[in-house]
């Protein structure tokens, strides 16, 4: 019989990554109002924004802003994809840094131009930078189940790439089924690997909900003792280099499902609704989550 855990820490990356590739101007007011709702229902780790070219992501420009602006309750998380992104996430006032690199090398090209290789040797200089000046590091790691390009992701790659990231001194291990497709069994393995590795460094599990599995997905890694998962408020989000691929799972979804298990996450589930309510006339698309749509008919 397996033992599920008493507690679970929620990581709300719906400022971040819920909003970088929405198609519609969300201005700087609005997204601190976000931000300051979820903090209201509970949230204590949050991905704030990223600190990358607003050429190529415009949604993110007021990074600066957001940083310098947002109550600083709990966890504030940051992604710097390099050092000058660091440095100026640093300048802000941020404490919390996070990078990304695909397992995929093509998947890793598409995004960031580079290699997964390259990435990774890019990015260790930045992350001894960042530790011997008392920064977190958070390690988000894309495609680790399923590429769009490549297909299926071999565990052997995942657990090499997080080794080196471990090896480099991060605090955290994001590991992302980037474009939805995984499923229970796949997720109970590879987390169970990861959780036999990796026991010295917070595990977190970034599931998307492209094919309606994520909760399924999150229940799987629960059974090897993980307790910790990114969500967005509203299952806000995507990536451009993932066709297809949809939104995170929704906050309020995971928030309600953990409480159903009788597994406490400090959070409270209409707040979440609420949040999501703020932040819904400003997206290009209606959110129909579960516990959003429940909320509206004031059942939540």
């Amino acid at each position: 019989m397996f033992i599920l855990p008493k507690n679970v820490t929620i990581i709300e990356v719906g400022p971040r990554d819920g909003l970088q590739n929405e198609k519609n101007h969300v201005d700087e007011k609005a997204k601190l109002e976000f931000i300051r709702s979820l903090q209201t229902a509970g949230i204590k780790e949050m991905e704030l924004t990223s600190f990358v070219s607003p050429k190529w992501v415009p949604q993110m420009a007021d990074a600066k802003n957001i940083v310098e602006k947002a109550e600083k309750i709990g966890r504030q998380i940051v992604l710097a994809p390099n050092e000058k992104g660091a440095d100026l996430a640093i300048e802000a006032g941020a404490e919390s840094i996070a990078v990304f690199v695909g397992v995929s090398n093509t998947f890793n090209k598409k995004n960031i131009n580079r290699s997964t290789v390259e990435s990774m040797d890019a990015l260790e200089p930045v992350i001894a930078k960042l530790k011997n000046d008392g920064i977190f590091v958070r390690a988000c790691i894309s495609t680790a189940f399923y590429c769009p390009y490549e297909g299926k992701i071999e565990k052997e790659e995942v657990i090499d790439l997080c080794n080196r990231f471990v090896s480099m001194g991060v605090d955290e291990l994001s590991v992302a089924d980037t474009i939805g497709m995984a499923n229970p069994v796949e997720s109970y393995e590879l987390f169970k690997l990861l959780k036999e590795r990796f026991s010295e460094v917070l595990l977190t599990a970034h599931f998307h909900d492209t094919r309606k599995m994520a909760i399924a997905n999150i229940f799987a890694a629960l059974q090897v003792g993980i307790d910790r998962f990114d969500t967005s408020a509203g299952g806000l989000g995507g990536c451009p280099f993932a066709p297809g691929a949809t939104g995170n799972v929704a906050t309020e979804d995971v928030v309600h499902m953990l409480a159903s298990l009788g597994i406490e996450t400090g959070i409270d589930v209409e707040k979440i609704c609420e949040a999501v309510g703020m932040i819904a006339p400003h997206v290009s698309h209606p959110i129909e989550t579960g516990m959003y749509k429940l909320y509206n008919n004031r059942s939540c």
